[in-house]
């Protein structure tokens, strides 16, 4: 790190006034420790492999701070999650998707003007390139939605070669409204094609949410107008999952984006990382679950196999890798899942039925208070989404619809860290030690 570099994050991290002493084979160095605006201090081991020839371990970096980041925090003890120092809970009751991208790329809400100019100008990118329609039918029909978004998103930079060059910040800025744009487009024609209708364009006349609901839903040979309430709790779905820190995905946005590869490239990436089942998948499995288990009154049988260390099953939506307490958005997700069942009809769905139940004996069980396994927000989104008209192989599409705008801002705000670069983790090596080759015919 230079020594401009050193100054800057210092200035950043506020003044650094504490140090951490480490005892290395006989030899003490002092590591700087820097303290964020809130959370916890972090200790700068840049120079550890250089004073003392040791790397870290850290396996899934749970304790390592990748970056500096004034995007997203989040406190796992405490069950809080803040856009830009703004709580989710008061985002996703007074704001709208558009209002929270806008946070996100920019770090401020906007004023009306801001907004209003903002929105016109996702709205003028939503459709894609018209040879983009014919891309499609390179897939079988039944592929998965996942796997066509992530090919059609890295595509994108073979259509739109102006926005490529990722030191030109007009570029960057252009390349980030289109993908804003243009993903509930993509999105909606992979949900189209998998189902074998024809696609629907988007309707410069609608909202964010409606459009993408107008272009998944209607069909050419009947009028289809959305619902208020499903087009409103669809935007809450999107301002949930907008960003989440560093987890995987973003993380994977970050490293690809390391070195220097376009942002249609580094956001394909991010979308094959969530595809994952330990990732974006969640609540998909959540559901599969509460039909699994049917009916409320065989849910002791399956806490009682929870309970059971020996019995492979477990109960999906509960407890989080970061939250250690209620999950915030899942609040917001359970009020969002009984409006939409309520008002398709369907507030007697039997998952939602098992859900609630289940949520009661998480919040009044020793065995689940004990352990922090509380309701997260993929126990409520399951049954929302599906209630909507999704099916659960769309589920992880729309979390990467949603993300995409949290990628994008964080792949921003790392191309302009003057401390960047090349992603490059180390490790333990634990294979065999340098050895000679011996010639195939002298080997027994």
């Amino acid at each position: 790190m230079s020594a401009s570099g050193d100054s800057q994050r210092l200035a950043s991290a506020k003044d650094n006034q504490k140090s951490a002493r480490l005892a290395v084979g006989g030899k003490d160095i002092d590591l700087p420790i820097y303290q964020g605006s809130i959370g916890p201090d972090v200790i700068d081991i840049s120079h550890l492999y250089q004073e003392t020839g040791c790397f870290t371990f850290d396996p899934g970096y749970t304790s390592t701070a990748s970056c500096e980041s004034k995007i997203t925090y989040i406190d796992g003890e405490e069950g809080i999650l803040l856009y830009r120092g703004y709580p989710i809970d008061q985002l996703a009751e007074n704001g709208s998707f558009l209002e929270t991208c806008y946070l996100l790329l920019y770090g401020e809400l906007p004023a009306k003007s801001e907004l209003e100019d903002f929105e016109q100008r996702v709205t003028m990118h939503t459709m894609v390139h018209e040879q983009m329609n014919r891309f499609f039918t390179g897939f079988r029909r039944d592929a998965h939605p996942m796997a066509i978004m992530v090919g059609v998103m890295g595509a994108l930079s073979a259509f739109y070669h102006d926005s490529t060059d990722i030191t030109d910040p007009m570029q960057r800025e252009i390349a980030a409204i289109r993908m804003i744009a243009k993903l509930p487009t993509i999105a909606a024609m992979a949900y189209k094609y998998s189902i074998g209708q024809p696609f629907v364009y988007p309707r410069n006349d609608l909202d964010y949410a409606s459009n993408f609901l107008h272009m998944c839903f209607a069909v050419p040979c009947d009028k289809y107008e959305s619902d208020p309430v499903l087009a409103a709790a669809m935007d809450n779905i999107f301002i949930l999952h907008a960003d989440h820190e560093q987890n995987a995905s973003t993380s994977t946005v970050r490293l690809a984006g390391s070195s220097g590869a376009n942002p249609f490239a580094c956001i394909s990436a991010g979308i094959a990382c969530l595809w994952g089942p330990a990732h974006g998948g969640a609540n998909e499995a959540a559901l599969r679950m509460l039909e699994e288990i049917g009916t409320v009154d065989r849910i002791p049988e399956y806490v009682k196999r929870a309970k059971d260390k020996d019995d492979p099953f477990r109960l999906m939506g509960f407890g989080h890798r970061v939250y250690k307490n209620y999950d915030p958005r899942a609040k917001i997700m359970q009020q969002n899942c009984h409006e939409v069942l309520e008002a398709v009809g369907a507030d007697t769905d039997p998952a939602l039925l098992v859900a609630i139940e289940l949520e009661r004996i998480a919040l009044e069980d020793d065995y689940f208070v004990e352990r922090k396994l509380y309701p997260n927000i993929d126990f409520y989104s399951g049954i929302t989404l599906r209630a909507l008209g999704f099916p659960t192989s769309m589920f992880t599409v729309l979390f990467a619809l949603a993300r995409t705008v949290g990628w994008i801002a964080q792949w921003r705000e790392m191309i302009e860290d003057p401390d960047q670069r090349i992603g490059r983790p180390r490790q333990l090596y634990t294979g065999p030690k340098e050895r000679p080759y011996v010639p195939v015919t002298e080997r027994g």
